[in-house]
């Protein structure tokens, strides 16, 4: 384990650790790649890609050149828990391929870093959780696989709060992550440490996993692109279970470009996960157009719908003076922009609540010490189960496990439980409404920017408040 936050030197607080530079070879393969026209100038993938085949640069050096990154930011950060023994290895296995003229694939030398609740066969898989300290999986998951190949170079696994519940980050068993524009102040979550990773420039792209706004909202709060897809558009089989309705992998880099390329390399159906869609994946990156292609009104025609509820008190004005901007711009680029109501939105955090809760009581129930977990030596059955549970889980999962129990409950189901599930139906039809008139719907990530460390810590209901603007989107349920 990287060991826990101190705090930062004064001078380096004040610089965005995202801006301080890589080596410059990407400045070398920028300018051969700002001649082609056609494609996205702003792809660290893409810019990768044509310089080892190029022979500007190697996997290898770039891979070292992440090293001194790391070895610079992880101190201060804390983005990971983990970083991987075979990183200059897998780099250097990647070079061979390129010398001998063969074949790569499209992530070729690509750093990704992975949220630590996605197993991983060759590094440690511990959730965040003392529970799972030092547990390492079998196996890679799915989206792990299909990574490495395409020839892509894991660096590491990053920090989350403890399988995957909380909006801060500080729910780490082991860690607090700090955000790289400030380092007095959380990077979101609960995917925060795969979000601070990419916008410290640590690692080109990253995974995490969103249940309630887990990729969406630290990647506003660190100022890079996340991306939840489609729930079953992306295999759930190796990500520990939150919320199995609810959960997907995402999608982290620093432009939608990049982005684009990691999700079409992970999508696609999956024979062991049921829920995966077993729709074609189109190829995203072939949607790319470079920004000199465009003509003055790219969106012209594009019906947007800008959800009212979500700029009422309560929104800091900051907050609300950044989407209307968006919102203009939209407008300067041929969209139409409406406003729209969705009269159920105050029904959503509840109802999300209610059901993550309710799920995660009982995927967290194999976690006692005998199935999986680290076990505590006890004289009797019951003892065992409870002090394992009791020392491996932090206090936000055992509230939560404790909630979810209480809502399935024989005296409180129809209450809670089936009355949430029916409020989901309620939200799905509102915004198939509003999407029956509109072609896309925009709104701010949260009500505020990123928190202060310790701000939200001590009120639960003021951060699960926070999740307001993404928890709707997670209870539409396609496949």
């Amino acid at each position: 384990m990287l060991s826990t936050l101190q705090q930062p030197p004064r001078s380096l607080s004040r610089i965005p650790l995202h801006l301080k530079p890589l080596r410059s070879f990407f400045t070398v393969a920028s300018a051969s790649a700002s001649q082609d026209q056609s494609s996205p100038p702003s792809s660290q993938i893409l810019t990768l890609r044509r310089a080892l085949l190029c022979r500007q640069t190697t996997a290898t050096q770039l891979a070292e050149s992440y090293i001194s990154r790391l070895s610079l930011t992880e101190p201060h950060l804390h983005s990971f828990l983990h970083i991987s023994d075979t990183l200059l290895r897998d780099a250097q296995l990647i070079d061979r391929k390129i010398e001998k003229g063969e074949d790569v694939g499209p992530l070729a030398g690509v750093l990704v870093g992975v949220k630590d609740n996605i197993c991983t066969a060759d590094m440690p898989s511990t959730g965040g959780s003392r529970i799972l300290e030092n547990y390492k999986a079998p196996f890679d998951a799915t989206a792990v696989r299909r990574v490495k190949e395409k020839d892509g170079i894991l660096i590491g696994k990053t920090n989350l709060d403890e399988f995957g519940m909380g909006s801060t980050t500080e729910a780490s068993s082991f860690q607090v992550t700090a955000n790289p524009w400030d380092l007095s102040r959380v990077p979101g979550g609960s995917s925060g440490g795969s979000a601070a990773a990419v916008s410290a420039r640590q690692c080109m792209v990253s995974l995490g996993s969103d249940t309630g706004g887990s990729v969406r909202q630290p990647a506003s709060f660190c100022g890079v692109v996340g991306l939840k897809p489609t729930y079953g558009r992306v295999s759930r089989f190796g990500l520990m279970a939150y919320a199995s309705s609810l959960d997907v992998i995402g999608c982290f880099g620093t432009s939608v470009a990049d982005t684009g390329i990691l999700l079409h390399v992970i999508s696609g159906h999956d024979r062991f996960d049921a829920t995966s869609s077993n729709r074609e994946v189109p190829d995203f990156s072939s949607q790319f157009t470079s920004i000199n292609l465009v003509e003055s009104k790219p969106l012209k025609g594009l019906k947007v719908g800008l959800i009212r509820e979500t700029l009422e008190d309560g929104v800091d004005n900051g907050v609300k003076s950044a989407i209307s901007g968006a919102a203009s711009h939209l407008e300067e680029l041929g969209c139409t922009v409406t406003e729209v109501s969705l009269p159920s939105f105050s029904l959503g955090l509840p109802a999300y609540y209610i059901l993550a809760s309710s799920e995660s009581s009982s995927n967290l129930s194999r976690y006692d010490g005998v199935r999986y977990g680290n076990q505590v030596f006890a004289e009797e059955l019951n003892a065992l189960y409870n002090d394992s549970r009791a020392k491996g889980f932090g206090p936000e999962v055992q509230m939560r496990i404790l909630m979810g129990t209480y809502a399935l409950s024989a005296g409180y189901y129809d209450a809670y439980y089936k009355r949430a599930q029916q409020v989901r139906t309620l939200i799905r039809k509102s915004f198939k409404d509003a999407l029956d008139d509109n072609d896309i719907l925009i709104s701010p990530v949260a009500p505020s920017a990123a928190y202060k460390i310790g701000e939200k810590k001590n009120d639960p209901l003021a951060m699960y408040a926070g999740d307001i603007m993404t928890v709707r989107i997670s209870l539409l349920l396609y496949v």
